[in-house]
C-alpha cells in the first residue's frame, strides 16, 4: 500500500473516531482519580479512616447489609479504609418464581460500625450528583448505552489499535539514509511557527512520545469491549485461557440457598488463603471482599496481597463450595497463564492502578487529555487542509472564468 493510501486511511479513521476518542479521553482523565472525585461529589458515602482500630469482619458486614435491606441479598462486596461497597441483588424466595425489582443496586456501609452510609442505583442521574461518577464510568465503558455501546466502543478500540501502527508508520522518514537525523524532528514541536504547523507537530510528537501507552489503552479497550477479537489474538501469542475454559471442569452447580453462612465461608476462606499464600510465597495484606455466586453455588473470598498488580481488585481470591466449604478454585497472579497475566496488567494500566502509584495515576490522567488533544488537533489539521484545498480550487475556477 502506497504511503498516500496510509495517509488517507489515517485521516478518515481518525475523523470517524474523533468524537468517541474525545469523550473517552476526557472521561478517562477524570476516572484516573475516580475515588477522589467520588469523595468530592458524594462525601456522604465515605467515613474518616480509623487506622488505630480494625474494621468489622467481612461476614459481619455482609450480614449487616442483609439486615438493613431484608428485601435483598448481597451478591458481592469489597471493603477499603473509608467504605464497604455492597452489590445488592433481589432476594429470591425458594417458593416464589422471580423477584421484585430493587430501587437501588449498591449499599454503602461504615466498615467499622456497619452503619448505613447510603444507597444508589449506579448511573441513575435522577439521584443527582450521588451518581455522577458512576454515570461518567458508564459513559467511558459503554457510552451509557449498555451492550450496544459496548459493541460500538469495541469497534472504535480495534480501529484505534490498528491506527496506532498507521500513525507510527507515517512519522518515519521516507528513506533510511540519515534515518535518525530525519526522524528527530517528528519528536518535537517547532515553535514559533504557524498554527497549522504547531498543531501538526503536537499531533505527531505527542503520539510518538506516548505511543506505547496509547496502544495499551486501545488494546485493553478491545479486551473489555470486543473479546471475540481479543481472545483469539491473545491465544495465538500467549498461553491464554478464556473464562469458559477456566470454568470448564469445575464442580459448579446452581444453589440459591447455600448451607454455609457468610461467617462459615469467611473462616474457611481465610484458612485456605493462608495455605495458598504459604505455597505461592506471597503476603496477605488484608481481607478485601467476598461474594456468593448462586449460579455456580460458590463463595468467593478475596484478599489484598503483595502479589497483586492493582491495589484493589479480586486478583488474589479463591472459590469455596457453598454447601461443603471445599476448595473449588484458586486465582492468584502467580498461578495465571501468561496470557491471563497480560490481561491483569492491561486492566491495571487502563484503570490507572499499578499498586496505587500516584505517579502512574497522574500519567494516565494526562494521557486522557492527550487522547482528547490528538482528536482535536487531528480534526483541526483536516479542516485547515480542506479549507486550503477549497481556496485553491476556487482560485483556479476564477482563473479559468477570466
Amino acid at each position: 500500500m502506497a504511503r498516500a493510501q496510509f495517509v488517507w486511511l489515517h485521516r478518515w479513521v481518525g475523523l470517524l473516531m474523533a468524537g468517541f476518542l474525545l469523550l473517552e479521553g476526557i472521561t478517562g482523565s477524570l476516572l484516573a482519580y475516580r475515588r477522589s472525585l467520588e469523595e468530592l461529589v458524594a462525601p456522604q458515602l465515605f467515613i474518616a479512616h480509623r487506622p488505630d482500630s480494625p474494621p468489622l469482619p467481612l461476614a459481619t458486614l455482609a450480614e449487616r447489609a442483609e439486615v438493613l435491606a431484608p428485601e435483598a441479598r448481597v451478591g458481592y462486596f469489597w471493603v477499603d479504609d473509608r467504605q464497604a461497597v455492597m452489590r445488592m441483588l433481589p432476594r429470591i424466595k425458594p417458593s416464589v418464581a422471580g423477584s421484585a425489582p430493587l430501587a437501588y443496586d449498591h449499599l454503602f456501609l461504615d466498615p467499622w460500625t456497619g452503619r448505613e452510609l447510603g444507597r444508589r442505583r449506579d448511573g441513575d442521574l435522577s439521584q443527582g450528583r450521588l451518581n455522577l461518577v458512576p454515570f461518567i464510568y458508564q459513559l467511558h465503558m459503554n457510552l451509557a448505552l449498555g451492550e450496544a455501546g459496548t459493541l460500538v466502543l469495541g469497534i472504535v478500540a480495534l480501529a484505534w489499535t490498528l491506527d496506532c501502527f498507521t500513525g507510527f508508520y507515517l512519522t518515519l522518514p521516507l528513506t533510511v539514509s540519515g534515518f535518525l537525523r530525519r526522524w528527530k524532528p517528528a519528536w518535537s514541536v517547532k515553535y514559533p511557527a504557524s498554527a497549522i504547523r504547531v498543531n501538526h507537530d503536537i499531533h505527531r510528537a505527542s503520539g510518538l512520545w506516548l505511543w506505547p501507552l496509547l496502544f495499551v489503552l486501545g488494546w485493553s479497550s478491545v479486551m473489555f469491549n470486543l473479546p471475540a477479537v481479543y481472545e483469539p489474538v491473545t491465544g495465538k501469542l500467549f498461553d491464554y485461557r478464556s473464562d469458559f475454559e477456566l470454568l470448564k471442569g469445575l464442580p459448579l452447580h446452581p444453589n440459591p440457598v447455600p448451607r454455609l453462612t457468610w461467617q462459615d465461608a469467611e473462616r474457611r476462606g481465610a484458612k485456605l488463603m493462608e495455605r495458598v499464600a504459604a505455597h505461592d510465597r506471597f503476603k496477605v495484606l488484608r481481607p478485601y471482599g467476598m461474594a456468593y455466586i448462586a449460579e455456580f453455588g460458590v463463595y468467593t473470598y478475596a484478599v489484598a496481597s503483595d502479589a497483586n498488580i492493582e491495589a484493589n481488585g479480586w486478583a488474589t481470591s479463591l472459590w469455596l463450595d457453598g454447601d461443603t466449604g471445599e476448595l473449588v478454585s484458586v486465582d492468584t497472579p502467580r498461578q495465571q497463564p501468561s496470557g491471563n497475566l497480560v490481561g491483569l496488567w492491561l486492566r491495571a494500566l487502563h484503570f490507572a492502578d499499578i499498586r496505587d502509584s500516584l505517579f502512574y495515576r497522574l500519567l494516565v490522567c494526562v494521557l486522557g487529555l492527550v487522547v482528547a488533544a490528538l482528536s482535536i488537533t487531528g480534526v483541526y489539521i483536516w479542516l485547515r487542509k480542506r479549507s486550503a484545498k477549497a481556496f485553491v480550487h476556487g482560485r483556479d475556477e476564477r482563473a479559468v472564468t477570466l
